[in-house]
Formats: C-alpha cells, structure tokens, sequence
C-alpha cells in the first residue's frame, strides 16, 4: 500500500539513494572512458592521440561539414523550387507503381534517390525538411528516408571514380553498372527491414504533417499571387536557408562520431609513425576483418584478402575507401568483379556510421539511430552479396 503523498511528495521520494546506485554508473563511465583513451594512447602515445583526435574533428569540421552544408543548402533550395511548381507531386504520381512494391515508399521518395546520388546522404534531409515533400511520407515510412538516401550517397563520384580505376582483368563498365544494380538490392533491403520496425513504433496510419512549412506565406499582402520571379526567389531562399538550419544540425554527429570511426578504420602514417595529424588511428576494424575474412571472402569473393578494407572502411568514409581502391588498383590486387563488389558497397554504406546519427538528431528522432545502422548494416551487406553473384552470373553468360 502507498504511502500517502505529504505536501505533493511521494514518501518514496524521499528514500536515500543506495551508495551502490550512487557510485556505480559514474565508476562504470569512468572505466569504459580510461579504457578507451588507452586503447589509443598506448599504440599512439596520449600527445599524439590527443593531438590527432583534434586535428581529425577539425579537418572534418572545415572539409566536410561545410561541404555538406553547401550541398543541404543548393538542394534545400532545389527541393523547395520543385515543390513550388508542382514537380514532386507530378514524380509522386508517375512513380508510385515502382515506389510502394519495391520499397513500401510513396512515388515522391524516387526523388530522394536522385538528390542523394548526384551529391551526399545528408541531401535526403533537405527534402525531408520540406513540407510539400513530407506531405506524401506516413509517419513509419518518413523516417526510412535516412535508409534509403545513404544507400545512394555519393553514388555518381563513387561510380565516376571507379570508371576511371585501370584493371588488368574485366570490363570495368560492366563492373561499376552491376555495383549500382548491388546498391539498390542493398537499398530495399536496408530500407525494408527498417519499415518493419517503425511500423511497429508509429503504426501505419498517420501522416508526417508535423513540419513546419518552409514558406507559410508566399503571396503579398493584399492576397495576390506573386509572379513567378518572386516565386522562384522566395522558394529558393526559403529552402536554402532550412539547408543552413540543417547543416548546423549534424555538425555534432559528424564530428564525435566521424572521428571516432576515423581512429578505428585509419592507421599511422606513410612511414609508419605517428605525428599527431589528422585522420591517423590505430586500424582496429581492418584488423578485425582480417579475423572473419573466412567469412566475407565467400560473401564478396575479392581477389585478394586486402580487399576487405574497403568496405570496412566505407563504413565511415567511402571517400577514404576509394583511396584505398586505387592504391589496391596500382598494384595490380583488384579485378572487375572487386570494383563491382566495391561500387555495391561504398554506395550502400558510404560511411553510414558517420552520418545515422547526426541525421536523425537533425529528424529530432536520435531513438531511431540504433535501429537505422542495424538495418543498414545488413543492407550493405546484402549490397555486396548481390554484387558479387551478379557479377559472376553475367560473366558466365557472357563468356
């Protein structure tokens, strides 16, 4: 039986604290904190771990940040002029038929996939922002956007990229058109499986209507329509600057996770020292592919076991993975049937781990964060698997 509550205070309230629960959760950060800054320093040397992990944070704050403000800007604005105009309704309508069986999205989601793959993930957000774009989006499919525009990030530099890799062996067009096709198994996929579990969070019959309008009023004062310079003038400003809002709000993300990664994925320098720059680490997540290679090797069927650092590294960057692709390339270790399985999967991924979170901080949903990496984790997967068969699949038939 409850005591009854004095002056509005439940007595239960005012029981003291067990020393236990008093000290246990501090003691428990402190030594998961410790442990983790010796993970660094004793390989790297604490000044120059300390030394790196700012020098990383800010070289991402200065070449990426920026980078994907500019573009959430230039695609806030475009997003905006199409939904002035009538251009997402129209795309809602002709690509419904595809959208829902494929992917359980409305047709206006096919427009996300176009933006994200001619620049970055982030680029979803802009139109996620948009008020005429949500407007298409039940609440458990809004969300899935995250999902669906990584899978497509960087699609057109990463294929450009590839494009122009010189392999020894195997058609490279072929190879980079059958990575693609591998990144839109690995889209559905990831997307799919990331519906399921927001339907089970927000059910399947409400709408996203819940973002402001980024013009509420466009017409003057006197009720009349303005002409189509101030239409085009206002929905391009009204747009760029929700980009703005936007790229100030993964800032965070991409720096405290993004280093973080970097550190895991990277290793020293050319000379196998540390110096303290940026984007320096001790190469743990290569290492521990190396571990289950017995695994991947079967999976993505590389020509050579120093492939699988790719991927690994595409979990963070897929801009550094495609680095490590031209120097594997140079030395003659990759054929067209790895620069397919590479195309499927820094696509899929393109460094997913780096920007889940900032984006949905910036969807004011960062509950769903853990759920959106899960299943992109195994849409990437799904990616290079898809890739690899379809490869040998159309070189069987070819040859």
């Amino acid at each position: 039986m409850r005591t009854k509550p004095k002056n509005g205070v439940r007595a239960d309230q005012n029981k003291p604290v067990s020393k236990l629960k008093l000290w246990l959760p501090p003691l428990i950060f402190l030594a998961v904190f410790v442990g983790l800054m010796l993970l660094f320093a004793i390989p790297m040397g604490l000044p120059n771990a300390l030394s790196t992990i700012m020098n990383t944070a800010f070289a991402l704050l200065i070449d990426t940040c920026f980078y994907i403000m500019a573009i959430a800007v230039i695609m806030g604005a475009v997003a905006a002029l199409l939904t002035e105009f009538g251009v997402v309704a129209l795309l809602n309508q002709l690509l419904n038929p595809l959208m829902k069986p494929l992917y359980g999205l409305p047709g206006a989601a096919a427009l996300g996939i176009v933006t994200t793959y001619l620049s970055d993930n982030p680029a979803i957000l802009s139109l996620a922002e948009d008020a005429g774009f949500r407007k298409y989006f039940k609440k458990y499919q809004f969300y899935a956007l995250t999902n669906l525009g990584t899978a497509f990030g960087m699609g057109v530099i990463v294929s450009t990229f590839m494009l122009g890799l010189n392999i020894t062996e195997g058609n490279v067009v072929i190879a980079v058109l059958v990575g693609n096709l591998g990144a839109v198994v690995g889209s559905i996929v990831s997307t799919r499986l990331m519906l399921l579990q927001t339907k089970k969070i927000f059910g399947v019959e409400e709408y996203e209507d819940d973002a402001p309008a980024i013009a509420e009023s466009r017409g003057s004062k006197g009720g009349k329509r303005p002409g189509i310079g101030m239409r085009i003038l206002n929905a391009a400003l009204s747009g760029g600057k929700n980009g703005v809002d936007i790229g100030l709000a993964i800032v965070p993300g991409v720096i405290v996770v993004c280093t973080l990664v970097m550190l895991l994925t990277k290793g020293p320098s050319a000379d196998g020292t540390y110096t303290g720059a940026a984007f320096e680490g001790i190469a743990l997540l290569p290492h521990a592919a190396e571990k289950i290679k017995f695994i991947l090797q079967p999976l993505f069927g590389f020509a050579s076991s120093d492939a699988i650092a790719v991927p690994i590294t595409a979990l963070g960057s897929a801009g550094a993975a495609t680095g490590i692709v031209k120097e594997l390339a140079t030395a003659g270790l990759v054929n067209a049937h790895d620069i397919a399985v590479f195309t499927a999967m820094c696509m899929c991924w393109s460094g997913y781990l780096s920007t889940h979170a900032s984006m949905m901080q910036a969807l004011h949903r960062p509950e769903l964060t853990g759920k959106a990496i899960l299943s992109h984790t195994v849409g990437g997967l799904a990616a290079g698997f898809a890739a690899n068969w379809i490869f040998k699949l159309i070189s069987l038939l070819i040859h």
